[in-house]
């Protein structure tokens, strides 16, 4: 899903308050639709006090996607499960920052990530607050 959609190829483009937003709608991983399309639990944006786009938000399942991907790109785009020990030790502490584990089913969607099991996220989530208490 691109963050600036139509829903007919041939309509006019959106609103250009769609595409001023863009960058924002990527960097959140919402998407903006034309008011005609909008569904009831989409934001809608007006502009001079007509409707100008819809803003869709992600669900809190695309926001683990995107924290994963964010993670992925920071340590070479490949695999998180390829990574070295040491590096998945770095994934779970940034993923931990990023409040990842407040996700419903985090700790298991990062250990199939990751390649690991359960109790190995627990167990380096278990090291960075130990190390994090003798800094």
């Amino acid at each position: 899903m691109t963050a600036v959609e139509h829903s007919d190829p041939h309509a006019d483009p959106l609103h250009p308050l769609a595409h001023a937003i863009k960058p924002l709608l990527d960097a959140v991983g919402a998407s903006a639709v034309a008011p005609a399309d909008a569904r009831p639990d989409d934001v809608l944006l007006e502009w001079d006090d007509q409707p100008a786009v819809a803003v869709r938000l992600p669900g809190m399942e695309s926001a683990m996607d995107r924290l994963l991907g964010e993670v992925r790109r920071q340590f070479g785009g490949g695999e998180l499960s390829e990574l070295d020990r040491a590096s998945k030790q770095r994934v779970v502490a940034q993923l931990e920052e990023r409040g990842a584990f407040t996700i419903r089913h985090g700790v298991e969607t990062v250990a199939a990530a990751l390649g690991v099991s359960r109790f190995t996220v627990y167990n380096y989530l278990n090291r960075q607050q130990a190390s994090s208490k003798d800094s």
